[in-house]
């Protein structure tokens, strides 16, 4: 591979200028697909084979009329005041039959008939039922619903608009940028130049923007969840920046040893290159492998991230290689220019901390392992949950409402069940209703159970079923099983339990159910995967134990933060509560491919060096300090641009980013900077032992090129003229 790329680095430089033009014309050709094809993304989360998926089917074929998403009116009258007085009232019926006739409206139906009426008299519930499901509702019908209520607020009503038919795509703004000039800084620090800096920069955003046009220009024949764009695009920008970074640290470094331009890139891209072709395989792999679980929107989730990588891989190993070519000796700051800096990293920190680690391994890696295992602790009592109007952002339309709501009326009605009765006769049907009603008798946390609506053939019933407590507590969990133990067959009927938070508990019990087989799977991949690279065994186990100690205390300190709310102010947090169900799946899948690329980079130095002469101890703090400096800007790189999305507002992408750059810090600094080298150090020779009937078996893959710097050496014995 290393062989491959070298060359490919090569033609990139000397057909710079074609290389150029032809991502600009295929990033123009994206954009222009992304505008054209661009197709709305869903907001909600959909899982087959689950009875709250089945319920929500049948109604669709069998009661259309309901199927569609319901949006939730909340009025209140001034303190002191009534909805029954009779100018009220009639404000309230206004106010009824405005939205009965807003676009994409079947109907809106009277609080005074229905009985939805709080028990002081100041709230009420308008129930608006749209023709569409949520995704299906355009942003035209969604505005004149949200504004709707005008004369109703003349007449001294407060109206609030909520309902599922709010939930919208999360929005990314301009505060998310604030990561990626962190990001500019820490590439000008890291480099001295503001050439390489910006010239890295500059490749990561085309990358990043040809990714983005592309799943754009393809979300009109892919159903793409509202969180998939926001994923790939901070995966996208954080990969981006550090896959050049790598191969313009390599470059640099060849430029100082007095290497032609042309050969400098060539091999930065054979050796740094070829490991950031397995890093960004190893991403990929994880995020693909999410397909495994069988759960269709983290399965999009995860092929979007997927491709926005794959995309870094290519501009970082095609498009860089020329612009490199265009910067020349610029990358490099004015005072070293011309000279050589060979062995400047010597006196650098990456050494001084190597030598550090390796000299108290002992209580390194005692203390990194209790240290880490103790900030795990909080996630033990992780609940996974998918978050509900409640915990949208303050000043929101869907909070103010939910929060009208739980005023008015308690937690339960912002959580409210619908229970589907069918079977082949309204007689039947009629009987299985009261049977249920007769079954439902004396459940725990059931505040009420609504008279039926029924369909047009009366063969369908539509029940609510409203909880005392809120969406995401484990007490509606409990209630949710046990409405569907009571009601099962009854009648001889097909009953099942639907609605947005029984959709919720199914999609997050079945996320948790396959959180330990896809464990199992990054796990033994990462195995593997570091095997081929290294030709050890003990190096990928203690690779993967130490990915494991990174995910434990992510998790840990997520919790703590975001599901118990310590410290929530810090990251503009205004409602705790359980975790994003797909968030630790996710962030498995995630940081296990970052987690590679850390040790790649970091361990495939030392095994270079000690397979070259040096002893164990002397290979470690040599690839340390080879290494440390680079890592240690792509790492704060990485964390910087993850960070820069907690300043958003929706908490699904404040959690997911926040997560992110916690598990990235941990993982860098803590597990593959400190506990790793320790360990490698403790092992000595035995780290990079391998039985030699195995060592046959695997391919080499030649991640260091090593086999392509003996035939470089070669050709110069043979042609004792510079390369270039």
């Amino acid at each position: 591979m290393a062989t491959l790329l070298y060359r490919l680095g090569r033609f990139s430089f000397r057909r710079r200028g074609l290389v150029v033009v032809v991502w600009l014309v295929l990033l123009a050709a994206l954009g222009g697909a992304a505008l054209a094809f661009k197709g709305p993304t869903a907001s909600d989360f959909t899982m087959p084979g689950t009875e709250s998926q089945r319920a929500i089917d049948a109604l669709r074929e069998e009661f259309p009329e309901a199927s569609g998403a319901t949006g939730t009116i909340v009025v209140a009258a001034p303190q002191g005041r009534a909805l029954t007085e009779p100018q009220l009232q009639q404000a309230v019926q206004g106010l009824v039959k405005e939205a009965s006739t807003l676009p994409g409206v079947l109907g809106a139906m009277d609080p005074y008939q229905v009985k939805a009426l709080s028990q002081d008299g100041r709230h009420a519930l308008v129930q608006v039922q749209f023709a569409e499901r949520a995704d299906g509702v355009t942003a035209e019908q969604r505005d004149a619903y949200e504004h709707s209520g005008a004369a109703a607020e003349a007449a001294g009503l407060r109206v609030e608009h909520g309902g599922e038919v709010m939930n919208t795509e999360p929005e990314v703004g301009g505060t998310e940028a604030i990561g990626v000039v962190i990001a500019l800084i820490v590439l000008v620090v890291t480099f001295g130049s503001l050439v390489a800096a910006g010239m890295t920069m500059l490749n990561a955003l085309i990358g990043v923007g040809a990714g983005m046009a592309g799943l754009y220009a393809l979300s009109d024949v892919v159903s793409l969840t509202s969180t998939a764009p926001v994923l790939a695009l901070m995966l996208g920008l954080a990969v981006g920046i550090d896959y050049s970074l790598f191969i313009t640290s390599r470059h640099r470094q060849h430029l100082t040893e007095g290497m032609e331009p042309e050969e400098a890139v060539g091999r930065a891209v054979g050796t740094a290159g070829s490991a950031v072709v397995f890093a960004g395989i190893t991403v990929i792999i994880a995020l693909a492998g999410l397909a495994v679980v069988n759960i269709p929107f983290l399965t999009v989730m995860g092929l979007a991230a997927a491709g926005t990588v794959a995309v870094a891989v290519l501009v970082a190993i095609t498009l860089l290689p020329a612009l490199l070519g265009f910067a020349g000796a610029r990358v490099l700051p004015r005072r070293l220019r011309g000279a050589s800096d060979a062995g400047a990293a010597k006196e650098g920190f990456g050494f001084r901390w190597a030598r550090l680690v390796t000299k108290l391994r002992v209580p390194v890696i005692v203390v990194g392992i209790l240290g880490l295992g103790a900030l795990a602790l909080p996630a033990a009592d992780m609940r996974v949950a998918l978050p509900d109007a409640s915990a949208s952002p303050e000043g929101t339309a869907p909070r103010e409402a939910s929060d009208l709501i739980t005023e008015g009326f308690g937690k339960g009605f912002n959580g409210r069940l619908a229970l589907v009765v069918s079977s082949d006769s309204p007689e039947q049907t009629k009987a299985a209703v009261g049977a249920v009603n007769q079954a439902l008798q004396g459940t725990p946390n059931l505040l009420a159970v609504t008279p039926p609506n029924l369909s047009r053939d009366q063969r369908t019933a539509l029940l609510a079923i409203i909880p005392t407590t809120g969406p995401t507590e484990e007490a509606t969990e409990t209630l949710v099983h046990e409405v569907r133990d009571r009601t099962r067959g009854l009648g001889g009927a097909d009953v099942s339990l639907t609605g947005q938070t029984a959709v919720g508990i199914d999609v997050s019990e079945k996320l948790s159910d396959a959180l330990p087989v896809y464990l199992l799977l990054v796990v033994g991949l990462s195995v593997l995967l570091l095997m081929l690279v290294f030709r050890s065994i003990l190096v990928p186990l203690k690779a993967a134990l130490g990915f494991l100690l990174t995910v434990g205390a992510t998790f840990g300190i997520t919790v703590w933060v975001f599901q118990e709310g310590h410290l929530a102010d810090l990251v503009g947090l205004s409602v705790p509560g359980p975790l994003i169900s797909f968030l630790p799946i996710l962030l498995i899948g995630i940081l296990f491919g970052l987690a590679m690329d850390y040790e790649v980079f970091l361990v495939s130095r030392m095994r270079e060096d000690f397979v070259h002469g040096e002893t164990p101890q002397e290979a470690t703090i040599s690839g340390m300090g080879h290494g440390a400096r680079v890592v240690t800007a792509a790492a704060l790189i990485m964390i910087s641009v993850f960070a820069g999305f907690v300043l958003l507002d929706d908490p699904v992408i404040k959690s997911m980013g926040f997560a992110l750059a916690v598990g990235v810090a941990i993982d860098a600094f803590v597990v593959r900077m400190t506990i790793v080298p320790a360990v490698i150090s403790l092992l000595g020779r035995s780290a990079w032992w391998l039985p030699g009937w195995l060592n046959r078996l695997l391919p080499n893959v030649d991640i260091e090129g090593e086999k392509l710097r003996k035939e470089l050496d070669q050709a110069s014995d043979r042609v004792p003229v510079t390369v270039g």
